[in-house]
């Protein structure tokens, strides 16, 4: 077995010759190379401009031994395709300059073409593809129903998603209306990101975690069941389905559906997987302070998760979120190159 097929045969709940490893948010400001770039142009400039997304994509996987690539992209310029304002302000993060609010700003909002309004991200996966090809696989990804309508709702960044939840208690016909757009919305974009040439779709559920299993089951999983539907098609390409604060409604979680459900770091791997059930691969869960720590640290506690799920097949290594902005880059090489060699020697999975 090679490294191109390792992540792969994880997501397949395939024998593998060591744990595969990716990070989310792997590409990104932690990196001297991607500051550079950011000296010069905007978030939104690298985005929107393939070369340069293909670039940022392909930097950490020049710098590490990574098992799969995932593309540089946001998951908020799929709410700017619909007809959002989005702006990233300094200090402030991303901003909605005209929230959804009510039923008209709904029925407002365009479903287009992901191709007509997204291309520069489909650009980029092709460009991205004919780099990697016969190397490692690469990942498209969208946001979730969820995670999209808050940033609608809120304009913005939340604590508490008052606005959010508002709408879906007060108003539920136009929070499952707008829902519904979404989905739309996300199973599309994410089957044009397949087309072009992803090879494994992740759904991101960021901010799932602030609701209780109830309110999911009854305001979110139909729409996210239905956007994955919509990604897959009538093809077997593996979605990972991610979200934070999730320990309380894993089993919802994979009814809404997934081949990999992504775990954070709030609840031990061994036990999120004995929720799950044994018939989905699962990814995570370091958490990503954790690369702060000395690396020896960072060794036991990744020894700690590996141990836990030894001998299952369907791990994918990974933090519980993103890596963090000041992460120092030789403790993320220290940690991948761990993953692989403690995993590797008389390992089989």
């Amino acid at each position: 077995m090679n490294q191109s097929t390792r992540f792969l045969n994880a997501c397949n709940r395939q024998p593998v010759d060591a744990t595969p490893v990716w990070l989310m948010r792997q590409a990104g400001r932690y990196m001297a190379e991607y500051r550079a770039l950011r000296e010069r142009y905007s978030i939104l400039e690298l985005i929107k401009t393939p070369d340069l997304a293909a670039e940022v994509t392909l930097q950490p996987i020049r710098a590490f031994n990574l098992d799969a690539a995932i593309i540089f992209a946001d998951i908020l310029t799929l709410l700017e395709s619909l007809g959002l304002h989005l702006e990233f302000v300094k200090g402030d993060g991303p901003v909605i300059r005209n929230p959804v609010r009510s039923s008209a700003d709904v029925a407002a909002l365009t479903l287009r073409p992901p191709e007509e309004v997204l291309g520069f991200t489909l650009e980029a996966i092709r460009l991205v593809r004919r780099e990697l090809d016969g190397k490692i696989p690469l990942i498209g990804f969208s946001g979730a129903p969820f995670t999209l309508a808050s940033y609608a709702i809120e304009g913005g960044g939340s604590r508490h998603y008052t606005l959010a939840k508002g709408l879906m208690y007060h108003q539920p016909a136009v929070w499952h209306a707008f829902m519904s757009k979404l989905a739309e919305a996300v199973g599309l974009y994410l089957r044009a990101q397949a087309e072009a040439g992803a090879q494994v779709l992740q759904m991101f559920d960021s901010w799932v975690g602030s609701l209780s299993p109830a309110d999911y089951r009854e305001y979110v999983l139909p729409h996210s069941r239905r956007a994955i539907e919509l990604a897959k098609g009538n093809t077997d390409i593996p979605v990972i389905h991610f979200g934070t604060g999730t320990a309380g409604m894993l089993p919802l979680i994979k009814e809404a559906g997934g081949d990999i459900i992504g775990v954070d770091w709030r609840i031990d791997l061994a036990e999120a997987w004995d929720r799950l059930g044994s018939d989905v691969a699962v990814q995570g869960n370091l958490d990503p302070v954790v690369l702060y720590a000395p690396i020896p640290e960072i060794k036991k506690q990744a020894a700690r998760i590996l141990d836990s799920v030894k001998g299952r097949s369907g791990h994918i290594f990974n933090l519980g979120h993103g890596i963090l902005q000041h992460t120092p880059v030789e403790h993320v090489a220290a940690l991948v190159d761990f993953v692989h060699e403690y995993t590797a020697e008389g390992y089989h999975q």
